[in-house]
């Protein structure tokens, strides 16, 4: 059987390479609401919302936008129901295995932040096996924020820095932004450039607090399983039109 061809997308003439975000991240809202919409069980709207996510990072890796994080299961979200609540820890293992070989073919490398010894088993073993099999990748870092809360990523940060303190490796005065940064879940990925919000929700959700600290921010009342290529392209091309100064004056 013939592998099927995989169709590149060109980036968008008035969109500047230059200035493209290098790290986009994503709350993908509004999943439950579509399906609603619809007349439709909300796991339809969570099954659209993968292809949705799938669309994006294929955008992303295209455009040369250098990293992807996606909101895709939060610490809150166990208050759900349980029926929803076991269908997309079914739904994630699901996409990890059937999607793995595609994304080594497009040299993908993904990673999962967040509390993820309280997953089940099963899914956790999925994500082991997708990890170690695609570190080698050289293509665009995908990170999935999976049980991820973002005050509890820094009360860990905190707990972390506090044995080191106590044990006597470091000082209290040794502790900056640097050291504090390289004791989150994201150290290895750096801080997102631009933050898109489907859905019209003006929140963040508590999602990256410490790395959002100077995030352009992008809303779009869109929800996501609509959010398309055009959408993500007036994403980008919001965010072109920004000064990013950082608190400076130029």
């Amino acid at each position: 059987m013939t592998a099927k061809p995989i169709i590149r997308q060109v980036l968008p003439a008035d969109l500047s390479q230059d200035r493209l975000p290098r790290h986009v991240a994503v709350i993908m809202d509004g999943n439950g609401r579509w399906a609603k919409n619809r007349g439709l069980p909300r796991i339809m709207g969570h099954r659209r919302g993968v292809d949705t996510l799938k669309r994006v990072l294929r955008y992303c890796s295209d455009w040369g936008v250098r990293a992807l994080t996606a909101y895709a299961f939060s610490t809150e979200n166990w208050g759900r129901p349980l029926e929803e609540v076991d269908f997309l820890m079914t739904l994630f293992e699901r996409v990890l295995r059937q999607e793995l070989a595609e994304m080594m073919e497009e040299d993908v490398r993904i990673s999962f932040v967040g509390n993820l010894a309280a997953l089940p088993q099963s899914l956790r073993a999925e994500i082991d096996r997708a990890v170690t099999q695609t570190t080698g990748n050289q293509g665009i870092q995908f990170t999935v924020a999976t049980n991820y809360g973002g005050r509890q990523e820094i009360i860990q940060a905190c707990r972390a820095i506090a044995i080191k303190v106590q044990q006597g490796h470091i000082q209290p005065e040794d502790i900056d932004e640097t050291l504090f940064t390289h004791h989150l879940y994201t150290a290895e990925i750096g801080d997102p450039d631009l933050l898109i919000r489907t859905s019209g929700e003006m929140r963040i959700s508590n999602f990256l607090l410490w790395q959002l600290a100077y995030a352009e921010i992008y809303v779009t009342k869109t929800l996501w399983p609509d959010f398309d290529q055009t959408e993500f392209h007036q994403a980008l091309y919001d965010y072109q039109q920004r000064d990013r100064r950082f608190g400076k004056v130029r």
